[in-house]
């Protein structure tokens, strides 16, 4: 199912009942019908109307969510005017007709609650309070110039994850595994971990929305069943357990010829991936056969059940099996008050760990063609937020307008730095880059045109990017 071609999906019901009928979906010729499956098992490519040659340098995804919005003006993009104006207003021309969540336009301003230093060969300016992600930022593009339409986390998670901020739109791994398929059979091709705590945008966030529901992010467990309900009952021999699962088919089959719902051919397709699961899933989560230092470079403690250390190992082991999409999930950079503790507390958890999956994909020649993602779902006002009410101070309320991301691997041009922000580090003033472009650039590094990848649901044609989105091409190596 691997390396198919894009086309643009205008189907009719009935077309796509013909084909779910006659044992093809609708999903299964995505990526058939321009280009045959390439012969190294990659993904298949597409000619842009950019007029830019064949491509696909990433084959798969591994995207590190932190949920909660971290503080690019602590982490990323240092604004040392800010300490100048440190309890002052920021003027009128620059706050007028902005909205925030909590604080009012005229909030005092607050200085970094970091130093920040350049690192490596390309002298990538970061805070101290990432000591590890120093050690590969010739290996990372930070961007400095995000920005998003939505400013309250729930919608902002959608939008990043899904494209828009109203549940029921597919998730960006949904849409990559519709378009591309797995390159394993015994594993989803889209994988949910998650570690810090509840999310605002919820399971909507790796929904497949209108897709089949095969496409559907599917969590993982860190501890205990790595998938609740797929162990064999006890008592129940593999033989049972297979003639079982042949009887249900048989029966769902039935079903499927008498009243058409698509729907059940993804009962189907579960029930025989949660089969093949049974034994390799717990092969996956078992981390015996990584030696000691491995455990140790990402952070990994004996008995640790979940943790963003342990994820990120588990994304590794992931990509190595041919999972197309990994997302992993950290919350708690949510910091209305006491940000310079909230963030060095988020960063003592997952510093390590981001920079120990780097060096392990490239160690292991995975980096060039795993294009790995960091970042929130907006950033923080230099404004400081501070509530008597609501027992904060010395935080950052929710600032859409400018935000810091990194990404690494997958083709992308690593050792710099991309977009600026003006003095305030209040709005982009160079290399704007919409949340919409970010998702076309990944669809584009996995060999996607953003615009073709198109399926239509309710009398209209629907895409991750919505109608918006250009290819970012300074980050493209």
């Amino acid at each position: 199912m691997n390396g198919r071609t894009l086309v643009n999906l205008n189907l009719s019901k009935t077309r796509r009942q013909l084909f779910r009928d006659c044992g093809i979906g609708v999903g299964k010729i995505a990526l058939t019908s321009l280009i045959a499956n390439s012969t190294s098992g990659g993904a298949a490519t597409l000619e842009t109307q950019d007029g830019l040659p064949p491509h696909a340098k990433a084959q798969r995804v591994i995207y590190l969510f932190m949920a909660g919005a971290p503080s690019q003006l602590e982490l990323f993009d240092y604004k040392p005017q800010l300490e100048r104006l440190e309890g002052k207003t920021l003027p009128p021309s620059v706050i007028d007709g902005q909205r925030y969540a909590f604080i009012q336009p005229d909030a005092a301003v607050m200085a970094p609650q970091f130093d920040f230093k350049k690192h490596g060969e390309c002298g990538s300016e970061i805070s101290n309070v990432l000591p590890h992600l120093a050690t590969v930022v010739d290996d990372i593009s930070i961007i400095r110039s995000v920005h998003t339409d939505q400013f309250n986390h729930s919608p902002a998670q959608l939008f990043v994850n899904t494209g828009s901020g109203i549940p029921g739109r597919p998730s960006m791994g949904s849409w990559l595994s519709y378009g591309l398929g797995s390159e394993t059979q015994d594993l989803p091709s889209f994988v949910v971990l998650k570690s810090g705590g509840n999310l605002s945008g919820g399971s909507a966030m790796w929904g497949s929305g209108f897709l089949p529901g095969e496409h559907q992010g599917v969590p993982f467990r860190s501890s205990g069943d790595p998938i609740l309900h797929v162990k064999t009952p006890q008592g129940i021999s593999p033989t049972e357990q297979r003639k079982s699962i042949e009887f249900i088919t048989k029966m769902n089959e039935y079903q499927k010829q008498n009243n058409g719902l698509e729907s059940i051919q993804t009962r189907i397709e579960s029930y025989e991936m949660a089969y093949r699961m049974q034994s390799r899933a717990p092969e996956l989560m078992d981390l015996q056969d990584e030696d000691s230092s491995t455990l140790t470079a990402y952070g990994v403690s004996e008995g640790d059940n979940n943790s963003f250390a342990k994820n990120c190992l588990l994304a590794r082991r992931l990509a190595e099996r041919g999972v197309r999409f990994i997302q992993v999930y950290h919350s708690g950079w949510d910091h209305h008050s006491n940000v310079k503790q909230g963030i060095a507390k988020q960063c003592k958890q997952t510093d390590q760990a981001c920079a120990a999956l780097l060096k392990d994909l490239k160690t292991r020649g995975l980096l060039e063609d795993t294009l790995v993602v960091w970042g929130g779902e907006f950033g923080r006002t230099p404004m400081v937020e501070s509530s008597a009410a609501l027992g904060r101070k010395r935080g950052r309320d929710h600032h859409p307008q400018a935000f810091s991301m990194w990404l690494a691997g997958g083709g992308i041009k690593a050792g710099q730095t991309i977009g600026e922000t003006d003095e305030l580090g209040f709005h982009p003033t160079e290399n704007p880059i919409h949340i919409h472009d970010l998702q076309a650039t990944i669809l584009f590094q996995l060999g996607i045109d953003h615009k073709r990848l198109i399926f239509r649901h309710a009398g209209r044609d629907y895409r991750l990017t919505d109608v918006h989105g250009e290819i970012v091409h300074p980050l493209i190596s």
